[in-house]
């Protein structure tokens, strides 16, 4: 299902007046014309249009659907990127000075309550009676699949801000502002549980049109709620499922949940779907993302704007030992891995007409050169990745370019936009039978179960091994833990096992920060991250290299868990001279 505009579904006519001010806003659809199945179905897929995170009066890329900015340059695994001052509100969430002014966080605030405003104006429309042209039941699946994007919206706003209000279609009333004025003081995840359950009661296991919410993707999304509050058997009842009964299943490559010809695939539980050349003007193309991408008119994208890079050690990461397992250790707070103290070798500091050999006997993960782009290394088919030539600033931003949200040169053209090569078609898998798959090993391991949880992560890292490569010449060496490794070693083995296997599988995805966050780690995790990121690297041949030094003194601390309300919605709340929003601690 692509994104539609309202006024562009509904007709709108201007008769004569004595005034005016009689006359509709031009744009704005009247109820009268809305009040049909039509009608409602432009409005439910208004509510869906802002899934992208695009269109809700900010720039997009403060709301864009892959988080890259609250969960990806916070997490370790990315930096900025650019040149130092370009979006200096960026440089200020990555380096932990986070203040309620930042208008990052006023647009992620005002998209998300958009949505909610939209799933809500949906579930008051089709409820109303002048809807005679559509059955209870149609009218019980606009209500469920408006129900699920209000748990999404609300999820987005729960994990960046853990107490915000939570608004119904019994609270918001579009004409009276202060409606949504609603203190903040309450724990709204059961309510989130509540849309979820409604929805995966109430929707078909497979919907018409690709894109609408099924009932496993509401399911799914119900156990998601259901982790982040640590509801583990809950949880593992409704992944297995989802996992046994949906019929999603892992694809053979890894590689496939990254490309606009496998967009909604056998493995994709729940996209975000993009549309370019649709007869729009590109924004329905990814458009929040549209500043992540190399540097060079020879790159794709064709020229812009060079942000969002991996990090050293998100790429450290990737290395294997001689048996092709991960280098981690038995904190499950990742403190004791020891894959980050030495550097796979890269070409910082080397311009691209300076020679550079990449050591190809290095064991590495396959999913690296699926996840980033490094000089020597094949970029999907654009040939060799020239390295400092597609970087906007290599001596600040480091020598890597982020690759799951590229296009092949052979899809120029069908897969990005008449206007713009860097708005383009490739969807956002947001839910995946990975993620269920994943999701399962961390149930069963805090449930004690460690064998099964091993099992679990042992299908990802199989398919890891058994999937296609981006280039062969390299050393690619990963393999499945040996039976009875997570018994052997412990559950806080077994934890980082698991974290680490989410990190492999889901880098750059924007889904990180609010992980650490969520397992209790991120304090420990992060401020390791940024002691090491931000001296002077030292790679596996010994040539010394300047990392982020931008970083070096730079702490996360407690109240960091958390982002801090937008002052100005803050302000905006006054209800008989008082705000009902309260700030978050620390801020």
């Amino acid at each position: 299902m692509k994104k539609l505009l309202i006024i562009g579904l509904i007709g709108i006519s201007v008769s004569c007046s004595e005034s005016f001010f009689d006359i509709q806003p031009q744009g704005a659809a009247s109820l009268a014309s809305l009040s049909n199945k039509n009608g409602v179905n432009a409005v439910l897929i208004g509510a869906y249009s802002l899934l992208d995170g695009v269109g809700a009066g900010n720039t997009g890329r403060q709301s864009t659907i892959s988080n890259y900015v609250f969960g990806g340059i916070t997490s370790g695994d990315a930096v900025k990127g650019t040149d130092i001052g370009d979006q200096p509100e960026q440089e200020y969430i990555e380096q932990y000075n986070w203040l309620s002014d930042n208008t990052y966080f006023l647009g992620k605030w005002q998209h998300s309550y958009d949505g909610v405003a939209r799933a809500n104006e949906a579930i008051q429309l089709v409820a109303s009676p002048e809807i005679k042209d559509m059955t209870d039941a149609e009218k019980n699946q606009v209500i469920a699949e408006a129900r699920f994007l209000r748990g999404h919206y609300h999820f987005e706003a729960k994990k960046m801000w853990n107490k915000v209000p939570y608004i119904d279609e019994k609270i918001y009333v579009a004409a009276d502002p202060n409606s949504t004025k609603i203190p903040n003081d309450q724990d709204i995840w059961s309510k989130i549980e509540a849309d979820f359950q409604f929805a995966a009661d109430n929707l078909p296991a497979v919907q018409g049109q690709k894109g609408r919410a099924t009932k496993w993707a509401a399911k799914t999304y119900l156990a998601k709620a259901l982790i982040f509050q640590k509801k583990w058997a809950a949880a593992k009842a409704l992944l297995e499922d989802v996992y046994k009964n949906s019929g999603k299943k892992l694809m053979p490559n890894y590689h496939d949940n990254y490309r606009n010809i496998t967009n909604n695939n056998a493995e994709s539980v729940f996209e975000v779907e993009f549309s370019i050349n649709d007869g729009t003007n590109g924004n329905n193309g990814n458009a929040g993302d549209n500043l992540n991408w190399p540097y060079s008119a020879n790159s794709p994208g064709r020229g812009c704007c060079g942000f969002y890079l991996p990090s050293q050690n998100l790429v450290n990461a990737f290395k294997t030992d001689s048996n092709g397992l991960p280098l981690i250790g038995n904190s499950p707070d990742g403190t004791e891995d020891t894959y980050n103290k030495v550097d796979l070798p890269n070409d910082q500091g080397l311009k691209s007409d300076q020679a550079f050999n990449l050591d190809r006997t290095i064991p590495v993960d396959p999913r690296l050169d699926w996840t980033v782009g490094r000089r020597g290394v094949n970029f999907l088919d654009w040939g060799q990745m020239p390295g400092y030539s597609w970087i906007r600033n290599q001596n600040y931003s480091g020598p890597y370019i982020g690759k799951k949200w590229m296009y092949y040169l052979a899809d120029e053209g069908s897969s990005t936009h008449s206007t713009s090569k860097r708005n383009v078609n490739n969807n956002y898998r947001l839910l995946k039978m990975s993620s269920v798959i994943l999701w399962l090993a961390e149930c069963e391991i805090e449930l004690g179960n460690l064998q099964a949880g091993e099992e679990y992560v042992n299908m990802i890292r199989n398919r890891a091994k058994t999937g296609s490569v981006q280039d062969p010449s390299i050393n690619y060496v990963v393999n499945p833990y040996p039976s009875g490794t997570f018994a052997a070693n412990g559950a806080d083995f077994a934890r980082n096992a698991v974290r680490m296997e989410n990190r492999l599988e889901f880098a750059m995805e924007g889904h990180r920060f609010f992980d650490l966050v969520r397992w209790g780690i991120a304090e420990k995790y992060l401020n390791k991250y940024v002691a090491e990121e931000s001296v002077d690297g030292v790679d596996m041949s010994g040539r010394t290299y300047n990392k982020r030094g931008y970083l070096k003194g730079k702490v996360f601390t407690s109240k960091n868990a958390y982002f801090p309300l937008p002052n100005d919605e803050i302000l905006n709340s006054q209800k008989d001279g008082k705000p009902t929003l309260v700030q978050n601690p620390g801020y």
